[in-house]
Order: structure tokens, then C-alpha cells, then sequence
């Protein structure tokens, strides 16, 4: 008699994955952005996609992965935990040695929220100012029908140059 194989659950589907990093690519072409890594995680900190386009440093898709997985790690944006630990490099140090160097706290990490208010998984985007980054997790989240934590873009988010 065959094994039967048990599917193992993830909080975020492929296909959603895929269709935030389309809307983000998007986005960066119609703002005239630079070109972006960008990373989405599942609940679990697992990469579900990932996609560099071409121009980016060697370095985008370890920070896309930080951004994200810095938002997934304490619950909340990476622009809020920048904000909230501004004055705290003691504990910024921590959590970065606590995540073996994955923590970068810096905005572009942006929460997927489902409908039930649960955070399912998390963008990390790296390749252009911080801001600009977080724009587009921003609103390619929106655009594939969940929601975005933080809910819109800092003020004056296009301004910001590397």
C-alpha cells in the first residue's frame, strides 16, 4: 500500500506571493524607481518568492530579507521598529545578533494582513530609498487584495534619494 503525503499548511499561497511582487514591479516602473529585490515571507519566516531585477547590487537580496523578516520577527513595519528604537542602539545590536544578522530595521519591511486581521506573512523590498521601497510593498499588497501594515506610505515618500 502507497504512503499517503499529509500537505503541509502555509499561511501564504504561491500565487498570492507572485502577485504582490508583480504589483510591486509595477509600481516601480510607472514611479520611475530604481530596480528593487524584493522578498515575500510566509508567517514562518520561509521565502515563498523572490525576484531581482536586473541592476540591483548583491546586497538587495540580503536586505530585502532582513527588512522582512525584521517585520515578521517584532510584529510591526520596519519604518515603526525604526522609529520606535531610534534611541536604542543597544537593543537594535540585540536583535540583530539574535536573528544571526536578518534584522534590518529600515523601511521596506511591510506585514501581509488577511481579512481576519492576522498576519500572514511579510515584503521586503531593497533597491531604491527606503521610503520608495516601502511605497511599493505598500501598495502591491493592496493590490493583490490584502492588507498593508503600515496602511500607506510615509509622508513625502517619494522624496527621499539614496
Amino acid at each position: 500500500m502507497a504512503e499517503k503525503l499529509i500537505p503541509v499548511y502555509s499561511s501564504l499561497a504561491l500565487k498570492d506571493a507572485d502577485q504582490i511582487i508583480t504589483h510591486a514591479l509595477e509600481l516601480r516602473v510607472a514611479n520611475g524607481l530604481l530596480p528593487l529585490a524584493i522578498v515575500v515571507l510566509d508567517s514562518g519566516g520561509n521565502v515563498v518568492v523572490f525576484k531581482r531585477e536586473d541592476g540591483c547590487g548583491i546586497l538587495r537580496h540580503d536586505i530585502a530579507i532582513g527588512k522582512a523578516w525584521a517585520s515578521l520577527g517584532m510584529g510591526m513595519a520596519t519604518r515603526q521598529i525604526r522609529d520606535r528604537l531610534a534611541n536604542r542602539p543597544t537593543f537594535q545590536a540585540a536583535l540583530s545578533a539574535a536573528s544571526d544578522g536578518r534584522f534590518i530595521p529600515t523601511p521596506g519591511g511591510v506585514l501581509i494582513v488577511n481579512k481576519q486581521g492576522i498576519a500572514i506573512g511579510a515584503v521586503g523590498i531593497s533597491g531604491d530609498a527606503s521610503d520608495k521601497d516601502e511605497f511599493c510593498a505598500i501598495e502591491a499588497i493592496k493590490l493583490a487584495g490584502f492588507v498593508p501594515e503600515p496602511p500607506a506610505a510615509a509622508d513625502n515618500w517619494n522624496e527621499n534619494q539614496l
